[in-house]
């Protein structure tokens, strides 16, 4: 995986993780109620919903962080990266869809970044 590449799923790995902070930790507080554009009663009521939602993120960090640090031969992390990005790509896919247009941008966006420059550097 060239720098670049890696430099990408990196960024890719370190938004997740600030979903994963967002979701879990700040979605009830001004900043997170800021970001999801979300009053103080429906932060309230979805807060375990989006706890979990964040646990997915950090998940998907995690599989970029393995990628980015593989056990075995040179290029393992290759596939991993692929997967976990491709993952990613779906589910931003998905969550443009069906709940806002900018979700494609924010996370598909990068992780499809990501993914050509794997496979074109």
């Amino acid at each position: 995986m060239s720098l670049f590449a890696q430099i990408a799923v990196g960024f890719v790995a370190l938004l997740h993780v600030g979903f994963l902070v967002l979701e879990m930790f700040l979605w009830d507080r001004p900043a997170g109620r800021k970001v999801f554009r979300l009053t103080a009663e429906n932060a309230a009521r979805t807060k375990v919903l989006a706890a979990n939602q964040g646990l997915y993120n950090g998940f998907l960090a995690a599989g970029l962080a393995w990628a980015l640090f593989p056990l075995g031969a040179p290029g393992a992390g290759v596939p991993i990266a692929i997967f976990f990005l491709g993952c990613i790509a779906v589910a931003g896919i998905f969550g443009a869809a069906t709940v806002s247009r900018m979700i494609f941008f924010v996370q598909a966006v990068p992780a499809l970044i990501a993914m050509a420059l794997i496979a074109f550097t």
